[in-house]
């Protein structure tokens, strides 16, 4: 199926429904994230007990409206292109169906509905409408870089695990349970926490040695935080420069992020 297929009713729709440039596509997704929004900020009200107990049903009825409107739009979505089966795996195709997903799941399951939080996540959107394209190559060079920074991160966590389970052992050695390190997995379990610097206080070393333990860790706590950090930003700086993306969605799969002198979509060779 080419591109000259989609004309008539569904090539206006996907101009409206898909492109961010056209004022009446402006206009189409700043309307659907106000309804974003406001769809969010009524599953967040509702989880309050004394608001959920006094306007339960009319907050019920809110957000089944904005269930309905969110499956049109999703059909709509999947009617205006010509492979819908491509658009329904991309990334907003399945944010844009687990958003209505959780209402109907909770007709069967109760407690689903609470999951519509995940709404949130098409709020991305609003790179198109703003005009923050660009913005998208910076995100793909910060994706290249975590991606390329797998391995020395995952060499990291294997020496920061081992270093917890040492001093979480050592603990429970020199403490014991009358410090309140029961076990060694609570002991590591403290260990881990005193070198995120994160200190619950739930459990303390008592005795001066364990101090003097728990200070040697507190102080290792600081470099290990920062050796991440320095390897996704050298990474970062090796990354290549991002091109300009432009707005524009293919007519064909609906995906987004083209260069922009691009003709054909890259993912699927549609004409852009």
């Amino acid at each position: 199926m080419e591109d000259s297929e989609l004309t008539g009713l569904r090539r206006r729709l996907q101009q409206i429904i898909f492109e961010a440039e056209t004022p009446s596509g402006k206009a189409f997704d700043v309307g659907l994230i106000l309804a974003i929004l406001l769809s969010v900020g009524v599953v967040m009200v509702e989880s309050v007990e004394s608001i959920r107990l006094e306007h339960g049903p009319a907050l019920r009825v809110i957000e089944l409206f904005f269930t309905g409107l969110f499956t049109v739009e999703y059909v709509l979505r999947l009617y205006c292109t010509i492979r819908p089966a491509q658009y329904a795996r991309s990334f907003f195709g399945v944010v844009d169906l687990i958003s209505v997903a959780p209402t109907y799941l909770s007709l069967f399951l109760e407690g689903a509905q609470s999951f519509q939080i995940i709404r949130a996540l098409r709020l991305l959107r609003i790179f198109r409408v703003m005009k923050l394209a660009h913005y998208l190559g910076e995100a793909a060079v910060l994706r290249q870089a975590l991606y390329a920074s797998r391995p020395k991160i995952t060499i990291f966590l294997i020496a920061v695990i081992n270093i917890a389970g040492i001093f979480g052992a050592l603990m429970y050695l020199v403490e014991g349970r009358a410090g309140g390190f029961d076990n060694i997995p609570i002991a590591i379990y403290w260990a881990i926490v005193t070198m995120t610097t994160v200190g619950f206080g739930d459990i303390a070393p008592v005795t001066p040695a364990g101090q003097f333990i728990a200070a040697i860790l507190m102080l290792m706590g600081y470099g290990i935080i920062a050796v991440p950090t320095g390897i996704v930003s050298a990474e970062i700086a090796r990354a290549n420069k991002p091109k300009k993306v432009s707005t524009h969605s293919c007519p064909v799969c609906a995906t987004e992020g083209h260069d922009a002198n691009a003709v054909h979509c890259k993912y699927c060779g549609g004409l852009l």
